[in-house]
């Protein structure tokens, strides 16, 4: 799944850990691997169409120029042959269901991240001789660790071992980021990540984007697992809503940190929708366990059901509404939202299936409890029908008809618009239990209609919109991914807070004390390190050049940048007669942080900032013409720019985070 090769050296069985499955030949890893297929042609695709767009703007032979316009509309056919078969791989969801019987809409994963391998070998040890002034060498086992570690996250196994590998390799980027990274300059290292959405590759050498896509993939991983959960228990359905909190936690959690990340699929806008879709299929699962255990056969818990019901179609309404922004429309997968839209029609249409039950199936006794169902039916509309008061309503067999026949037509018409719907997407049309589910559902409204149709029946009075209303909250399960849980395997360095990329040490210098009658001549101070002070002018230790401030670092060959000054103390307690040699450092200020000039970068395209955003002139480029000049990547969202992909801005605040709630348990007739 590379074009690429580690040059270091390579360690038997080192590609394996806990949580990664390599060579798993699954459906699932089959589509990715189909998904990387796609990648290299579509950046094949694109690099060829720049090449032909530079020499269209370059030359005025007119020859030249028609072969070139004739290779650009081949190029340009190609890559929209590629991009529909990407949408395609994208909205595969059947792959990642779980094996069950039961009658429930599949749901929708989201599909991992691709990257190409990174070597950290040369750049690390190269980084650890300059700027730490020590043996590389003896790194070299923990850079091995951390490569293998980032190669086995390419890979990860639908479980909650694979969401804890990439949880761990997450965890060491922050450290690993303070050491390795300078605010100002970076190590010569570029990590590439593909688009999920498009396909495009973006490459940066900054660890944000790597930090970025680890994030999504966790999430991904996340709804893949939550996908596959068998969903015919209860303990199945609460554990595949809180798979979908916890990736929409994650996504949360990418939007608000990396903001600027030049990748389409961790856009903002795209961020928003995918968080409206992962709340919304949670709350499927809620209510499909909600529905699981059966509702009592009484119209104050038909009524509240349907109100469930409603709510969930309105959710998905608002799936439906964001995905259908223009600058997100063209790239979510075709499948996908033929999906929602057959969800929302789905759930409205249970909603006026259950009143009408409510309506028509019951009647107002003396043992029923008047004042409950009077208050449940005053909150299932704007306005009641007809201007009726809800106990009238209820008290009334004739106005329970008319209303309840109302809803039953409307519950018809909206299943027949999901089968509609269902009916022009390919993708749907494959899969059986959409064909199942909807047409049952509609076969069971229909019977009941014809068992009411009277041939002198002229009544065609609306059904009022149904409130939506639920009794669960359904949020973001925001989640833990602090470092402190980590254990940095580069802390042989010493500790984070004083040997890190931004401060500048001077080389480790010897200085060798002899034993004095009057004291050492100097002092220690206890802090993250273990600092000199107090030197004495004139004493053995300031002519051997010690200073205030020097850091210890090894005092008779023995490390203790981890050790405290007693520990020092201690070893210092001693000095032999030919006297004791220790090494110290001196602090040379901080690194200049120095903002970058292009938030990406692709080798071997001049001229572009990144293949996500190609960036063309607005004038000609031809002789005696105007070259305009290109912009920088980092003004997307402020000035307009031509591009085959444009990064949209649009930001949806209307998800906020919230505490984790479980699911109360109901009861209901699906």
């Amino acid at each position: 799944m590379t074009d690429s090769v580690r040059s270091g050296p390579q360690r038997e069985n080192s590609y394996f850990h806990k949580g990664c499955n390599p060579y798993a030949q699954t459906g699932r890893s089959k589509l990715q691997t189909h998904r990387v297929s796609l990648n290299q042609q579509i950046i094949k695709a694109m690099r060829l169409r720049a090449g032909a767009e530079n020499l269209l703007r370059v030359t005025d032979n007119t020859r030249v120029r028609e072969v070139v316009l004739l290779e650009l509309s081949f190029v340009n056919s190609n890559l929209q042959l590629l991009r529909e078969e990407l949408e395609t791989v994208n909205g595969s969801v059947q792959v990642y269901q779980g094996e069950q019987d039961s009658l429930c809409f599949p749901l929708i994963p989201l599909g991992l991240k691709e990257t190409k391998e990174v070597d950290f070998l040369l750049p690390f040890k190269d980084f650890i001789q300059e700027h730490y002034s020590e043996n590389p060498a003896l790194y070299e086992e923990q850079i091995l660790d951390l490569m293998d570690l980032r190669q086995a996250t390419r890979t990860p196994s639908r479980s909650v071992a694979g969401v804890e590998l990439l949880t761990s390799y997450y965890r060491q980027l922050t450290p690993l980021e303070s050491r390795f990274f300078p605010g100002g300059r970076h190590p010569h290292l570029f990590f590439t990540w593909y688009d999920s959405l498009t396909g495009l590759p973006v490459c940066q050498p900054h660890l944000s984007l790597e930090k970025a896509s680890v994030l999504f993939n966790m999430a991904a991983l996340y709804t893949q697992n939550g996908a596959r959960t068998d969903r015919r228990s209860p303990a199945g359905l609460r554990t595949a809503a809180i798979a979908f909190r916890s990736a929409a936690g994650l996504l949360w959690e990418l939007r608000e940190t990396y903001t600027h990340v030049p990748s389409f699929d961790l856009s903002p806008a795209v961020q928003g929708v995918l968080l409206h879709l992962l709340l919304a299929q949670a709350r499927e699962c809620s209510f499909e366990e909600m529905v699981l255990a059966g509702t009592a056969n009484r119209v104050s818990s038909l009524l509240r059901l349907a109100q469930e019901a409603a709510q969930l179609s309105d959710t998905y309404t608002g799936v439906e509404l964001s995905s259908g922004q223009a600058a997100v429309q063209s790239h979510v997968p075709p499948a996908w939202r033929r999906t929602v839209q057959v969800k929302l029609q789905h759930y409205r249409a249970l909603a006026h299936y259950l009143v009408s039950i409510a309506l028509i199936d019951h009647r107002l006794g003396p043992l029923d409890d008047a004042e409950l169902q009077e208050e449940v039916l005053a909150g299932l509309y704007d306005q009641m029908p007809n201007q009726l008061h809800p106990l009238t309503l209820l008290r009334s067999g004739e106005h329970r008809l008319q209303l309840g026949k109302a809803h039953l037509r409307s519950a018809i018409m909206a299943h027949e618009e999901a089968l509609r719907v269902q009916g022009l997407c390919p993708s749907l049309k494959k899969m059986q239990i959409f064909q199942d589910i909807l047409r049952g559902s509609h076969t069971r409204s229909l019977a009941k209609f014809t068992e009411l149709e009277q041939e002198d029946d002229f009544d065609m009075m609306e059904a009022p919109h149904i409130i939506g209303k639920s009794s669960q909250q359904i949020e973001v399960l925001k989640p833990d991914l602090s470092s402190d849980k980590v254990v940095d395997l580069f802390q042989k360095l010493g500790p984070l807070a004083v040997f890190c990329a931004r401060q500048r040490w001077t080389a480790p210098r010897k200085i060798q004390l002899r034993p004095a009658q009057g004291g050492r001549g100097f002092g220690l101070r206890d802090e993250a390190v273990v600092r000199v002070t107090a030197v004495e002018p004139g004493s053995s230790a300031a002519a051997a050049g010690l200073k205030d401030g020097d850091v210890v670092v090894s005092v008779g060959g023995t490390d203790c940048k981890w050790a405290s000054a007693s520990e020092v103390e201690a070893m210092l307690q001693d000095v032999p007669a030919d006297g004791l040699d220790i090494q110290v450092i001196s602090a040379q200020g901080l690194e200049a942080a120095q903002v970058p000039k292009s938030a990406t970068f692709c080798s071997g395209l001049s001229k572009v900032y990144s293949q996500s955003c190609w960036v063309l002139d607005e004038g000609k480029s031809r002789k005696g013409k105007k070259v305009s000049k290109k912009l920088s990547f980092l003004n997307w969202a402020s000035k307009k720019t031509a591009s085959t992909t444009s990064l949209p801005s649009a930001v949806d605040n209307s998800i906020q985070p919230g505490p984790s709630i479980q699911p109360a348990d109901g009861s209901s007739l699906y």
